[in-house]
């Protein structure tokens, strides 16, 4: 874990994403953090120590979803796959895919497998599974603001995590998409799909994967424009409305904060390989492009 001293910064961004205003001053206390997104190898030995079996191989409960067909509730998870021709970016579904037998164990599904990807980060987790594991190792997952200062590694108010420049002298500094999404990836960064921890520059702060590879949940619940929380001096109004929803609602399934786009963030379709990016995420549900990492906060507490 890397030590990130508590710090006042500049989240958020004005001049991106409606979701990522309004460009705040706001301040975290200290804490530690991962150097790397869990991996494969890590999230395996805690399913040995626990037996832990994660959302996506297991049934949804019928009484969570009122009204479901039963013989649809079955294990699943969400897997991307590319359309064979140009499809339109408005509708997510032309990529994105219910797959029974997609796991953690079997990131494309039925057939797929991790045996040579131990170092590549854990996917296919939902909220209840990384709290589990957070739990097990004895940390917790970061808020939004302690995500967002950390990912920014002493650059505040840079565009990306490590300067202004997309690829300073040419260089690729996190994994994601090169082409034309979703149909074409030139894997000018070397990779399609993910990557192991720790194949791109870290940043300032030591911190690996923060941008590209795969987004990561945090502990925020999501509020469709920015909202600074009530312990950073903010107001928590956004926390308590998503809190009051009813999971058993499919259209109004409570949302946590992702961060730090994956390696399908592409300049043509999701710009959100920067800091301030931020995306909803169902906590319900699981993909093959989010994983998490864990932080440790000072004993006086952290917001």
């Amino acid at each position: 874990m890397v030590r990130i001293s508590g710090a006042t910064f500049l989240m958020g961004s004005d001049r991106h994403y409606p979701e990522e205003a309004p460009a705040r001053k706001v301040t975290v206390r200290g804490f530690w953090i991962d150097d790397g997104p869990v991996t494969n190898r890590e999230f395996g030995r805690f399913v040995r120590k626990t037996g832990h079996v994660t959302v996506a191989e297991r049934a949804p409960d019928p009484a969570d979803y009122p009204g479901a067909r039963r013989e649809l509730l079955l294990p699943f998870s969400t897997v991307f796959v590319a359309p064979g021709h140009r499809v339109s970016l408005a509708d997510p579904y032309n990529w994105w895919k219910p797959v029974r037998g997609a796991d953690w164990r079997h990131p494309s599904g039925p057939g797929s497998s991790i045996r040579a990807k131990p170092d590549h980060p854990v996917v296919h987790v939902a909220w209840a599974d990384v709290l589990a594991y957070a739990a097990w190792a004895g940390k917790e997952i970061p808020t939004e603001a302690e995500w967002e200062l950390a990912a920014r590694g002493g650059l505040d108010g840079a565009e990306f995590a490590w300067g202004d420049e997309l690829n300073p002298d040419g260089r690729w500094m996190a994994n994601t998409w090169q082409g034309e999404f979703p149909v074409q990836n030139t894997q000018d960064d070397g990779y399609q799909g993910t990557s192991p921890v720790g194949a791109f520059p870290a940043n300032g702060y030591g911190l690996y994967d923060m941008i590209g590879n795969v987004w990561e949940w945090t502990s925020d619940w999501y509020a469709g424009q920015a909202v600074t929380p009530a312990c950073c001096g903010g107001t928590a109004l956004a926390d308590d409305r998503e809190r009051s929803i009813d999971r058993r609602d499919p259209a109004r399934i409570p949302r946590k904060v992702m961060k730090g786009g994956s390696h399908l963030c592409a300049p043509n379709h999701c710009r959100r390989y920067r800091p301030a990016a931020r995306m909803p995420q169902s906590i319900d549900t699981s993909t093959s492009h989010l994983g998490f990492r864990c932080v440790i906060r000072d004993p006086a507490g952290a917001c």
